[in-house]
C-alpha cells in the first residue's frame, strides 16, 4: 500500500510538472490605461481620494489611510469591501495628509511628503519613461516608449504575492507587524541565493535572518518561486523543471481574487474571495478564506537560541484557527502591549528578594501549567529526581522563575522565557513561580502604606475635638451614601458595566438578531457603537421577575467571578424594572453543537483541542475558584467557540455555588436530560461529580462526532452511545465508534484513552467518578488512565 501511495505521489508529481510547464506564467499582452508624466496623487483626509485603477477595476494604486498612524502608499484589492493591500511602498515611514506621489517629467516615480521631503519610489536606470501602468494582474509598472517594463512592483514585493508574479533569487516577503499595522514585522519568506525557500524569523527590529523554521529543502536546484496563472505556487530549477510544489489546491483565477501572503503570525497562506455569489458555488463565503498554510504548527516550529520564539518574550503559543498562533501570558503576567502581543508579558507582582529568598519561600507558590514548556531557556537540570524536590529548588531560588518537571527530569529557568508552546506531545508540566494570590504588590509597601495611612488618621483625630465631630459626621455621611448606592447581596458588579434598558435596546437594534434561545431566555445579537463596533451577545429573561430573579442572580454571582480563558466573558448586566439581561463577548463560530452535529465536522485535531478546554475550563470552576461553581449543565449547546475555535463554558442560569469548606449541595433537578447524573434523581447530595458526569458524555459525542441518541443508527445497539462505546471497549472493537472517520483511525490510541476516561467519568457511583483535574490529567498524559468498570449505565431508561 505504501509502495503503491508513493508511486502514485510520483506520477501525480510529473502530471503536475507536464501541465504546468504547459500554462502561461503570465496573461500575456494585458490592457490598462497609461498613467502620464506629470501625473501625481494627493493623500487626503476624504475617503473618496483619487487612485489610479486598473482596467478591469480589480486593482487600484493610491493613498490608504491607517488609523492613528499616517498614509500607506498602496496597491489594493479594488472591488472587495476589505480593500485588501498586495504591496505598499512606504511601511515604514507612513506619510501625512497632503503627502503625494508623482511621475514626474523625467520618469521619476517619487513620494513627497507634507514637508516637501521626497523618496525616490522606483529606479526605472538609464532608459527614459515614457509612462506608468496599474495592469489588471496587481502589478504597477514603469514602461519605455517601445512598452518596454523598467520597474515593476512584482519585483519588489512587501508581504504578499499575486497570481502571476514571480520571485527570482535572494527575494523576499517581510511579514507586517499585525493586521492594523503594515510596518515590517518579525517574519520573512526568503528565495535564498542557493535556491531553497525558507520561512525565517528575524532579528527584530533590524530584518536581518535569524532562524529557519520552515523549507523546500532545494538548496542547489531551486531558482525561481512562480504563482501562476492557474494559482499553483512552485518552486522551479533554471530548466523550468518543478523541484517543489508548494500549493496546489485548485481554485480558478476567473472565479476567484487570489494572493499569498506571509502574515503577522509568520505563517504563509494562500487565500481565495469568490468574485461572485455565483462564483462561490455557495461553497466559500464572500470574503478571505485560506486554502492552504505553512507550516502546520509554528508553536513547535519556531525553537530559536536567539529571539522570542512565535510569541513574544514570557509567553506561550497554542494552535488557533488555520494553524494561526494565540499568544498568552502565564500565571501571574500579563502583555506589556496589549495591541502588539509580540512585545510579550511582565511580572504583575513583586518578585523574590535574593537576600532573603528562604525567608520569602512561604509568600510564593508554583502553578502548574500541563503541556507547557520554554525549550533552550534552562540555566539548571536535574535527573532522578521528584516533583516535590523540583518545586522546592525552585521556590528556594530567586533565580528561578519558572521550572519544567517531565519523566523525572527537571529544568530551572529564569527570565525572560523564550519559545513558549502549549502542546499535546509536549508532555509534563511547567511550574510558574508566582506570589502567593497573584499578589500585584509587595506586602512590605502596603504595610507601609498602611502605617502612613495611620499616622494621618490618628494626627487629624487628635487635634482637636471639633476636628474628630467633624471627622465623624463626614464618615456617617459616607457610609450612608455607600449603602444606598451598594448592589444587592450576591450581585458583585466588579469590573461589570451596568447598561440602561434603552442603551440594550439600541445595542441590538431592537432585538432584532436572534442568536438562540433557552428555557430562561433569548440571546440577541448587538453591537457596541461606543467601542470601536465591539460585538456582544445580549441574552434576556424572558420570564417573570418572581421566577427569572433567581437564575439572574445564579448566573450574574456565578461568572461575574470568573476569569478563564475557556469561561464565557460576562461584561455587563441590565437590571431595571422587569428588565434582567446579561451582556456578553460574541463567539463568532457559535455553538459546539452547531458544528458538530449540524454543519461540516470539526477535524479531529480542533475536537480534541475542545475536549481539552472544557476540562481545563471545569477543573478551574470546581477547583480554582475562591467560591467553587458547579455548572449543572453542561452539553454542547452551552459550549461555545470564538474566533480560534476555542472552547468557552456558558449559561450559567443553572449553577450552583458551594461555600468554603462545603463540598455538596441539596437541590431540585436541573440540567439537560441525557446529559444528567443519576444522582439527581435518586436524592442524593449534589457534587461537582454532576458535572463531570455530564462531560463524559460531550467527551464522547467529540470522539465520535455524533449525537447521545441517535434513533436513525444501522442497528439498535447503537443507538444509546454510552452503551454503544462500553460494549465496544469491552469487546477490543473502539474502531467500530469511529471507522467512518480516517483521520481518527489513525490515532486509536488517543480514542482508546479518551474513551476509557469518558466511562470513568459515567460511573453511577459519583465517588467512582475522578475530578475534573484529574480528568485533565489524564487527557493530557500527566496521569495513567486505569481499565474503568462497567459504569451501570441508567442512561437507557431515560
Amino acid at each position: 500500500m505504501k509502495h503503491f501511495t508513493y508511486m502514485a505521489s510520483v506520477l501525480l508529481h510529473h502530471f503536475y510538472a507536464l501541465i504546468l510547464l504547459l500554462l502561461p506564467i503570465s496573461c500575456g499582452a494585458q490592457s490598462y490605461t497609461n498613467v502620464s508624466l506629470g501625473s501625481s496623487l494627493t493623500a487626503s483626509d476624504d475617503s473618496a481620494s483619487p487612485s489610479w485603477v486598473s482596467p478591469s477595476g480589480d486593482f487600484a494604486l493610491g493613498f490608504r489611510k491607517i488609523e492613528n498612524q499616517g498614509f500607506l502608499l498602496a496597491i489594493w484589492f479594488n472591488k472587495i469591501p476589505e480593500r485588501t493591500i498586495v504591496w505598499s511602498a512606504n511601511r515604514d515611514n507612513y506619510v501625512q495628509s497632503g503627502s503625494k506621489v508623482e511621475l514626474t517629467a523625467n520618469g521619476n516615480f517619487v513620494l513627497i511628503d507634507s514637508t516637501g521631503k521626497q523618496t525616490l519610489v522606483a529606479e526605472p536606470g538609464a532608459t527614459a519613461v515614457a509612462y506608468a501602468a496599474m495592469l489588471d494582474t496587481g502589478n504597477f509598472i514603469l514602461a519605455s516608449r517601445d512598452s518596454a517594463t523598467l520597474w515593476e512592483s512584482f519585483d519588489n514585493p512587501t508581504d504578499t504575492i499575486l497570481p502571476t508574479q514571480i520571485m527570482n533569487l535572494e527575494m523576499k516577503l517581510y511579514a507586517p507587524i499585525s493586521d492594523t499595522n503594515f510596518s515590517t514585522g518579525r517574519f520573512m519568506l526568503h528565495l535564498q541565493n542557493d535556491g531553497n525557500l525558507q520561512l525565517l524569523t528575524t532579528s527584530f527590529p533590524l530584518d536581518t535572518p535569524n532562524f529557519a523554521y520552515w523549507s523546500t529543502s532545494t538548496a542547489g536546484s531551486g531558482f525561481q518561486l512562480i504563482f501562476n496563472q492557474s494559482a499553483f505556487i512552485y518552486v522551479v530549477a533554471k530548466n523550468q523543471s518543478i523541484v517543489n510544489m508548494v500549493s496546489s489546491d485548485v481554485a480558478s483565477t476567473q472565479d476567484f481574487y487570489q494572493r499569498a501572503a506571509v502574515d503577522s503570525d509568520g505563517i504563509f497562506r494562500r487565500y481565495i474571495y469568490p468574485k461572485s455569489t455565483a462564483a462561490s458555488g455557495g461553497k466559500w463565503p464572500m470574503r478571505w478564506s485560506t486554502l492552504f498554510y505553512t507550516p502546520s504548527n509554528i508553536c513547535l516550529a519556531i525553537r530559536e537560541d536567539t529571539g522570542s520564539g512565535a510569541c513574544g518574550l514570557n509567553s506561550y503559543c497554542s494552535l488557533g484557527e488555520d494553524s494561526g498562533k494565540i499568544c498568552q501570558c502565564p500565571y501571574g503576567y500579563t502583555f506589556v502591549d496589549p495591541n502588539d502581543v509580540m512585545k510579550g508579558c511582565q511580572k504583575n507582582f513583586a518578585p523574590q528578594s535574593c537576600e532573603k529568598a528562604l525567608e520569602e519561600m512561604d509568600l510564593f507558590e508554583l502553578r502548574e501549567m500541563l503541556n507547557t514548556d520554554w525549550p533552550l531557556n534552562d540555566y539548571e537540570y536535574y535527573q532522578s529526581v521528584s516533583e516535590d524536590w523540583c518545586r522546592q529548588v525552585c521556590l528556594s531560588d530567586c533565580f528561578c522563575d519558572a521550572a519544567i518537571f517531565r519523566d523525572a527530569e527537571c529544568w530551572k529557568k529564569r527570565l525572560p522565557l523564550s519559545n513558549g508552546r502549549f502542546d499535546l506531545s509536549t508532555g509534563g508540566k511547567a511550574l510558574i513561580k508566582v506570589r502567593t494570590g497573584n499578589s500585584t504588590s509587595d506586602p512590605a509597601s502596603k504595610k507601609t502604606e498602611n502605617s502612613t495611612l495611620i499616622y494621618v488618621l490618628s494626627g487629624i483625630l487628635g487635634s482637636s475635638a471639633f476636628l474628630n465631630l467633624l471627622f465623624l459626621l463626614a464618615t456617617c455621611i459616607f457610609f450612608y451614601r455607600l449603602n444606598r448606592r451598594r448592589p444587592e447581596k450576591g450581585m458583585p458588579v466588579g469590573n461589570l458595566r451596568s447598561f440602561t434598558y434603552k442603551e440594550l435596546v439600541e445595542v441590538t437594534g431592537g432585538f432584532k438578531e436572534e442568536l438562540g434561545s433557552g428555557a430562561f431566555g433569548t440571546v440577541y445579537k448587538g453591537v457596541l457603537a461606543n467601542e470601536n463596533n465591539k460585538l456582544v451577545a445580549v441574552k434576556k429573561l424572558n420570564k417573570a421577575v418572581s421566577e427569572g430573579e433567581e437564575e439572574f442572580k445564579a448566573e450574574m454571582t456565578a461568572i461575574g467571578r470568573t476569569n478563564h480563558k475557556n469561561l464565557m466573558e460576562l461584561l455587563g448586566f441590565c437590571k431595571e424594572g422587569q428588565h434582567r439581561l446579561l451582556v456578553y463577548e460574541y463567539m463568532s463560530n457559535g455553538s459546539l453543537s452547531d458544528l458538530l452535529f449540524e454543519d461540516s465536522k470539526l477535524n479531529w485535531y480542533k475536537r480534541m483541542q475542545i475536549a481539552f478546554g472544557i476540562a481545563r475550563g471545569l477543573y478551574y470552576l470546581h477547583e480554582e475558584c475562591i467560591n467553587p461553581i458547579i455548572h449543572c449543565d453542561i452539553k454542547p449547546q452551552n459550549i461555545l467557540l470564538d474566533n480560534y475555535l476555542t472552547a468557552r463554558i456558558s449559561d450559567f442560569g443553572l449553577a450552583k455555588l458551594l461555600k468554603v469548606c462545603q463540598t455538596h449541595t441539596t437541590t431540585k433537578i436541573r440540567g439537560t436530560k441525557g446529559y444528567v447524573a443519576p444522582e439527581w434523581f435518586k436524592n442524593l447530595p449534589v457534587t461537582s461529580k454532576v458535572d463531570v458526569y455530564s462531560f463524559g458524555i460531550l467527551l464522547l459525542e467529540l470522539v465520535c462526532s455524533r449525537r447521545k441518541f441517535d434513533i436513525n443508527a444501522e442497528e439498535e445497539c447503537q443507538i444509546v452511545l454510552a452503551d454503544w462505546a462500553y460494549d465496544c471497549f469491552k469487546e477490543g472493537r473502539l474502531d467500530l465508534l469511529v471507522e467512518k472517520d480516517e483521520e481518527v483511525m489513525e490515532d486509536m490510541k488517543t480514542v482508546e484513552k479518551f474513551v476509557m476516561i469518558s466511562i470513568w467519568c459515567i460511573q453511577e457511583d459519583p465517588s467512582l467518578r475522578p475530578t475534573m483535574k484529574k480528568v485533565a490529567q489524564m487527557m493530557e498524559g500527566a496521569v495513567e488512565v486505569s481499565i474503568p468498570p462497567d459504569p451501570n449505565s441508567f442512561i437507557s431508561s431515560i
